[in-house]
């Protein structure tokens, strides 16, 4: 199930008495924890009926000490378990079965989570299949679409601050949440967010504002820097190297992003030319459609040659990087204004 589907349930008070949190947004995670808690546990009475138990330290002793505690003015007691896999990786060395037993055991009383925060359990483990038999295990995936939408949605309207549904395409588009090749989880994203409502002084974040504020990732500023380049433009070409150069990203991870990029245009182009169509090569590329909106877009202002002979200059920038060069950065210079001047 999906968290959505887990916070139904505490809605409706049909909790079973124990869970497997798995995934990738501890934010996610996180929140669901608040939302149990503002359901069964009073705040005077928090330090009785709610403790957290560190995998890392603690064993299972001190798992069933915590479960057999009844709680007190509540129905429920809850116990989390922050680091399962190296709890569960040292006890059933030594348990073995012993811990699944218990788990099957456990009173009506107690509602306790396990919780992949580190996000390293595989699904082919022991304590994944029991908690998968069960229909217990909580997906917490990145949001997607409509949800994710909705969350910067509600996020914003508690600071009563607004964005337009195509702004806020364009600020999800221009995050690092959705970068395939930076971590980014809804942490970062609510940081951005606050920045972006701590800056704008009115009701209404605009285009404008983002563009000013938002960090935009790696693979974006690729784009725009190969943009440059395919108009010629060497002066812009170099400011934003410089741009990503100064923002500490190393020599060797920008240029594996412009021959990414560059790749993804010529076998877009070499598709094309024997006819495929787009749903047929974006499977191909295997890209998401918005970075394949980009290349299909961008393709246009290249010919098959002129990619071929970027990247042979690359590879050589490459080699020379790797071997001999005393000043990356000048090398990488170079190869801008080289491949500036092949249009």
């Amino acid at each position: 199930m999906n968290y959505t589907e887990f916070k139904e349930l505490i809605k409706e008070d049909k909790l079973e008495n124990a869970y497997l949190f798995v995934g990738e947004e501890d934010y996610l995670m996180n929140e669901c924890i608040s939302t149990l808690k503002n359901k069964y546990i009073l705040g005077s009475w928090e330090e009785l009926n709610f403790t957290v138990l560190d995998g890392d330290n603690a064993n299972f002793d001190t798992l069933i000490n915590a479960c057999e505690t009844l709680p007190f003015m509540s129905d429920k007691k809850i116990i989390i378990l922050k680091s399962v896999n190296p709890f569960i990786a040292k006890e059933e060395l030594i348990l073995k079965d012993e811990i699944y037993k218990y788990l099957d055991s456990l009173g009506d009383h107690i509602c306790l989570i396990l919780m992949d925060d580190l996000n390293e359990l595989k699904k082919n483990t022991k304590i994944y299949r029991f908690f998968k038999k069960k229909d217990c295990v909580v997906e917490f995936s990145k949001l997607k679409g409509k949800y994710l939408n909705s969350w910067v949605e509600s996020q914003l309207k508690q600071y009563n601050k607004k964005m337009s549904f195509s702004n806020i395409n364009y600020f999800l588009q221009n995050s690092c949440y959705l970068s395939k090749n930076i971590h980014s989880d809804l942490y970062d994203l609510e940081n951005e967010l606050k920045k972006l409502m701590d800056f704008t002084s009115g009701s209404e974040i605009n285009k404008a504002d983002i563009d000013f504020l938002l960090i935009k990732p790696l693979d974006n500023n690729i784009f725009d820097l190969l943009s440059q380049l395919s108009k010629g433009d060497i002066n812009n070409s170099l400011k934003i190297f410089n741009e990503i150069y100064l923002s500490n990203e190393p020599i060797q991870k920008i240029l594996f992003m412009i021959t990414r990029q560059i790749r993804l245009l010529l076998n877009y182009k070499l598709y094309k030319d024997e006819g495929c169509n787009d749903e047929y090569i974006q499977g191909k590329l295997q890209i998401k459609s918005y970075e394949f909106g980009k290349i299909a877009s961008s393709s246009k202002n290249y010919e098959i040659e002129d990619l071929e002979n970027s990247l042979n200059s690359i590879l050589e920038v490459d080699r020379r990087i790797k071997t001999t060069s005393t000043n990356d950065k000048i090398e990488m210079e170079m190869l801008l204004v080289k491949l500036a001047k092949k249009k």
